[in-house]
């Protein structure tokens, strides 16, 4: 199986590297950054320095693959538009010319669906992003699932925050220790792990998912929960919280996993590892 992936930085390397591990795969990745070649060289049989929104460079990348992952991410909100939803028009058009790709699958984000007050929100819900950057992820969704048809199948996960080897927590977090945060701490958060991003794209690809999965742990834990657990498993002085100041979290939704559950995946990782 021919297998490209469009993005090869955190989450993207490491399919390549669990694909190439799969004998009958033949693997593509991608990158913008020349000096990552000979990096991804050892998890890929082919590497190709191209852009999203290189129209003939993803025609001459995907030219006989079967499945196509998309799994970019933007340096910062002010790339959002060209890191995503360029990319995502571009490859829409390329792949009408591509009829030997039969399934695409795209990591994006559970930041779509806005700040729900912390309900319960699944793939039905209505997705009303707060600010620009998920105003241009959901516009991507979007694109992406215009393009389905007969032949392809398009499955989109929303991933919560991504987790693990590198990025561990205390990473993250660490900086607010001991510091005071505004608001109660009372958000809902929703985490993955990278095993468990890695595992459900493999799931994805080889039950040939379509349409919208979130992709979340168990854990829905809240902000203050998170960070007290945190900091005391490492010894760290835990934050206080200023309730007179407004969080400046603009995601707050219990975000369900059910509909994956349901398809047959299990969570490597359904708690939150400290």
């Amino acid at each position: 199986m021919n297998v490209a992936i469009i993005g090869c930085g955190y989450v993207g390397s490491k399919v390549a590297q669990y694909w190439q591990q799969q004998k009958s795969f033949v693997v593509t990745a991608t990158t913008t950054t020349p000096q990552r070649v000979t990096e991804l060289q050892g998890v890929a049989q082919r590497v190709a320095v191209v852009k999203g929104n290189d129209a003939e460079g993803l025609k001459s990348v995907l030219k006989n693959q079967d499945v196509v992952l998309l799994s970019v991410g933007a340096r910062g909100a002010d790339f959002y538009e060209e890191t995503y939803l360029q990319t995502a028009q571009t490859l829409v058009s390329v792949l009408q010319q591509i009829p030997s790709v039969q399934q695409l699958i795209y990591t994006g984000s559970y930041s779509v669906y806005g700040d729900k007050n912390g309900v319960w929100v699944d793939e039905e819900s209505a997705v009303t992003p707060v600010n620009s950057s998920g105003q241009i992820l959901s516009e991507t969704e979007q694109v992406l699932l215009s393009n389905k048809n007969g032949n392809l199948r398009v499955c989109i996960l929303r991933l919560g925050g991504i987790y693990g080897p590198g990025r561990e927590l205390v990473k993250i977090f660490g900086r607010y220790a001991g510091t005071t945060r505004p608001g109660d701490g009372k958000d809902v958060t929703n985490w993955i792990h990278l095993d468990d991003i890695v595992s459900a794209i493999e799931f994805a690809r080889y039950y040939r998912l379509e349409g919208i999965y979130n992709l979340v742990d168990d854990a829905h834990l809240t902000s203050g929960e998170l960070l007290d657990r945190l900091f005391e498993k490492h010894n760290l002085p835990k934050v206080t919280w200023d309730s007179t100041q407004k969080s400046m979290r603009p995601y707050n939704a219990k975000v369900s996993n059910q509909k994956i559950k349901d398809a047959g995946y299990e969570l490597i990782h359904p708690q939150m590892i400290f």
